[in-house]
């Protein structure tokens, strides 16, 4: 995939925005995008303006479908617009502690001052 793609693809914004991006990404206009949902070219315009009218949820999922981009991100923002494109995880599972004792030593970590955490990780290395 191309980079131009791949921004494209993870697109977020506004709900007005979000139907316009996905109408595009679709390569539709917007009579074209009306006509596929069955409503009229005026309510898609309607849809795309900052203060427009919104759709209901079910012509939220018929965009969704016609547009093959992800009910959750039309209609939230979360998550990636097209399915198959992954995103980075908003934290990797290894970063978190794994039980509630790990848990208390790392929350006493950040209790020590930032001058003494160096020599404090070198006494727990050299202790075990």
């Amino acid at each position: 995939m191309k980079e131009r793609d791949i921004r494209e693809h993870a697109f977020t914004g506004p709900r007005p925005n979000r139907i316009r991006h996905a109408r595009r990404l679709a390569r539709l206009t917007q009579a074209k995008l009306a006509e596929a949902i069955g409503v009229g070219a005026s309510a898609v315009a309607q849809w795309e303006l900052p203060n427009g009218t919104a759709p209901t949820a079910e012509h939220l999922e018929r965009i969704a479908t016609v547009c093959a981009v992800s009910f959750e991100w039309l209609a939230t923002g979360r998550g990636a617009a097209v399915q198959g494109v992954t995103e980075a995880p908003a934290i990797e599972t290894s970063e978190l502690a794994a039980d509630e004792v790990e848990d208390r030593l790392l929350i006493a970590f950040r209790r020590i001052p930032r001058r003494k955490r160096d020599a404090f990780v070198r006494w727990m290395e050299d202790f075990f």
